[in-house]
């Protein structure tokens, strides 16, 4: 399926052609950034491992800087990887905490 750019849609029901095809390809990356975040944990040894504040902070200003970039509200990327980091962590500690409790 073409894509088409925001301003040649003439109608809503072409902006929401393109709305799905996008949450669709963003619903495909963040499964392949999931597959990153699995091997992680695996890479780690305790559930404290789980949340390095540096490393966060380096993801959330690169994000911030690419979303000006793209005319993308920063606040709005910030929010949304926060969540996203956020979620990632509870699982990583999740997954780490039943590898310490099987050993």
């Amino acid at each position: 399926m073409t894509s088409r750019k925001a301003q040649d849609c003439k109608n809503m029901d072409e902006v929401r052609v393109e709305i799905d095809r996008i949450d669709k390809e963003l619903v495909d990356l963040m499964a392949e950034r999931f597959t990153y975040v699995d091997r992680a944990w695996q890479l780690k040894s305790a559930p404290d491992d789980a949340s390095v504040p540096w490393r966060i902070q380096q993801v959330i200003d690169k994000v911030r800087a690419r979303a000006q970039q793209k005319a993308l509200p920063p606040e709005l990327a910030e929010s949304l990887w926060r969540q996203m980091i956020g979620w990632f962590i509870q699982y990583e500690e999740q997954k780490l905490a039943e590898k310490n409790d099987g050993e």
